[in-house]
């Protein structure tokens, strides 16, 4: 959401923003909002007017009270009267307008980042560089699901009965390899000044209006029936909201912390759930980053986040990219983001395993969370990042891990997490 005061001194430029994010039919917003906006501020004006009126008028008649002019003053009581009811019809439409304001600020993208790439779709994302040398093995890599279900650690046939497409039950070694990697991420984090934080797994409305759009919303949030209660997508969700309405101290700046969850998501769109595998499902764990800083610092923290999830993936010894997300891939509250994507071997291409954000001080300003400057309060900028994401981070772990006699070896980092384990087998 950007300020009001931005959008009513510079339309041209928040236009040119949406024809950039390839969204026409959001252009005729913009002009709504200047002519709803200059409606409110007129009754502003006029509520101001009425309201110096009646003190005129309040003190007129205890003047006339006074001095003995009773009948003169009544008719003076009728006008205040009068001006009373105006003012309760002009406050009540100055009400009405800025709340359809508010509702069509609230689709209106961010300001994008200057150096962010024009296109239409993610097929248009520019990839930045890679780490690592990909490795193609002269022995076929099986499909993720096939792999798990070798080493007898996954099930999604029982997890159908259970819940349908789109779940799945983790089991054994595997399971035991996916809390190791959360676990490993949590503390890679630590390791580097970070606060860890478990959050709600549930935010009101208020909460998740604040921190995506309505598209997004409507693409993933699951509802709780009966309840303002949303269940989170991620962690990031809870995390930005537990600043929600505070002013905060410029001395604690940034807020760096990194939270575990499990994501709960309809991946509703073109994609679809996953039968086979799970890649793409409903459920799954999350260790997230999250930054609260101030404005001037959000472009290097931005930096520093990509570069460690780059590096917690290659002391996995897994290979990656990052991809500058172009316009049009950038959903509306972003101002810039990049995608880290781990190398698939048996695909022979890269795939997302996850996304670094800064959305400046679009979140703030929606959640009402303020800095306490010297002369007035400011908003902070928020970023968010995937520190690691299984199951999707165990398809590119197992296929990059796969050995010739079907065993997959562990890498040292996760040694201690796996009770001592270097490799894992197939099962009898």
């Amino acid at each position: 959401m950007i300020d009001i005061k931005f959008l009513r001194e510079n339309p041209q430029t928040v236009k040119e923003n949406i024809q950039k994010k390839f969204q026409m039919h959001k252009l005729k917003l913009v002009d709504e909002v200047i002519e709803l906006d200059k409606k409110a501020r007129e009754l502003i004006v006029k509520g101001d007017e009425l309201r110096q009126n009646r003190n005129l008028y309040s003190k007129e008649i205890g003047k006339l009270m006074s001095e003995g002019k009773k009948e003169e003053a009544e008719a003076i009581k009728a006008k205040v009267s009068a001006i009373n009811e105006e003012l309760t019809e002009n406050e009540k439409l100055e009400t009405e307008y800025r709340q359809k304001v508010n509702e069509i600020m609230m689709k209106i993208p961010n300001i994008m980042h200057e150096s962010v790439p024009i296109g239409k779709d993610d097929s248009e994302n520019v990839e930045v560089q890679k780490y690592g040398e990909p490795v193609v093995p002269d022995y076929e890599i099986p499909y993720h699901a096939e792999i798990m279900e070798n080493l007898s650690g996954l099930d999604l046939d029982s997890a159908r009965r259970v819940a349908g497409n789109g779940f799945y039950y983790l089991v054994g070694d595997i399971a035991q390899l996916h809390s190791a990697i959360i676990t490993y991420a949590r503390d890679f984090m630590i390791e580097k000044g970070f606060t860890y934080c478990i959050p709600p797994f549930m935010i009101r409305s208020d909460v998740v209006t604040g921190v995506m759009s309505f598209e997004e919303m409507d693409a993933m949030m699951y509802k709780i029936e009966g309840e303002d209660l949303y269940l989170i997508g991620t962690s990031e969700h809870s995390m930005i909201g537990k600043f929600k309405g505070q002013i905060l101290k410029k001395e604690n700046l940034p807020y760096t912390m990194t939270s575990y969850s499990p994501c709960f998501r309809k991946e509703k769109g073109a994609h679809g759930i996953e039968e086979r595998g799970v890649y793409r499902i409903h459920q799954f764990e999350k260790q997230e980053m999250i930054v609260v800083c101030e404005p001037e610092e959000s472009y290097l923290w931005y930096d520093k986040m990509w570069q460690y999830t780059v590096e917690l993936f290659r002391s996995l010894e897994i290979p990656v990219r990052t991809l500058e997300c172009c316009s049009g891939d950038l959903a509306d509250l972003k101002a810039k983001s990049v995608d880290v994507e781990a190398w698939s071997p048996r695909q022979q291409k890269y795939f997302e395993v996850g996304s670094c954000s800064n959305l400046t001080d679009a979140q703030s300003r929606r959640l009402g969370i303020r800095v306490k400057g010297e002369k007035e309060n400011y908003l902070p900028h928020t970023l968010n990042n995937t520190v690691v994401a299984p199951p999707r981070m165990l398809i590119a772990f197992l296929e990059n891990h796969y050995q010739a006699d079907g065993s997959v070896d562990l890498p040292e980092v996760l040694w201690k997490y796996m009770g001592g384990k270097k490799k894992l087998e197939k099962s009898n």
